[in-house]
């Protein structure tokens, strides 16, 4: 599998006390979906699924992330999350900002988004950018199916925010190899050095309960 689509173990079940997420981008991510949803219900449940493993290995890729989601006695159901693809404007205004910037590229290496990046183009799901996709027989948008897995995207995120890019359109290699020529371009000196670092594996996510509503 190249790095244009990548693959995550499903998470086990979890408990304890805490925020779904950790980070603000997790947490703008979790509220794009709540913001649209249209049943609560499912939210609840989502939360539920999300929070007793009941979710699958989750595949990331170029403007779709999925999985499967089991259900007691139903499912398990092919679930999805579409979130659509920087235009190559866009990726440019980005990249550009990145690259001007030492503390962003520091900040990227370090597996942090800096708010002021994001604001750049509309890199995190706003009201409705997030469409989730569902097999199971549920009209609602989320169902709890999708809504689980949107919420352990979020546990994702946290611990990479290059997946957020690459759900955007663009892997980690490629973003870094071109911020990479940018930072020649500008001071004459090879970043290459920054980027050979080993990437540790992503960390299990806080313990929490879900929130009732």
């Amino acid at each position: 599998m190249t790095d244009r689509v990548r693959g995550f173990a499903a998470f086990p079940a979890r408990a304890g006390r805490g925020p779904f997420a950790r980070t603000w981008w997790g947490r703008a991510w979790v509220q794009a979906m709540e913001d649209t949803a249209l049943d609560l219900r499912q939210l609840r449940k989502g939360r539920r699924y999300a929070a007793a493993g009941l979710v699958g290995p989750i595949t990331v890729g170029p403007g779709r992330i999925t999985a499967t989601t089991e259900d007691a006695g139903e499912g398990p159901f092919r679930t999805a999350v579409q979130l659509a693809e920087l235009s190559t404007a866009d990726w440019e205004l980005l990249l550009d900002r990145a690259g001007a910037h030492a503390g962003h590229l520091a900040a990227l290496l370090d597996r942090q988004l800096p708010p002021e990046l994001a604001e750049v183009v509309p890199l995190l799901p706003g009201i409705g950018d997030l469409d989730p996709d569902c097999d199971c027989p549920g009209w609602e948008l989320p169902c709890r199916h999708a809504a689980a897995l949107s919420f352990q995207v979020a546990w994702l995120l946290d611990a990479d925010p290059f997946l957020l890019l690459l759900a955007r359109g663009r892997t980690e290699t490629e973003v870094l190899d071109d911020l990479g020529m940018r930072t020649r371009t500008r001071t004459g000196v090879p970043a290459a050095e920054a980027y050979a670092r080993v990437v540790p594996p992503l960390p299990e996510p806080a313990g929490f309960v879900p929130r009732r509503r």
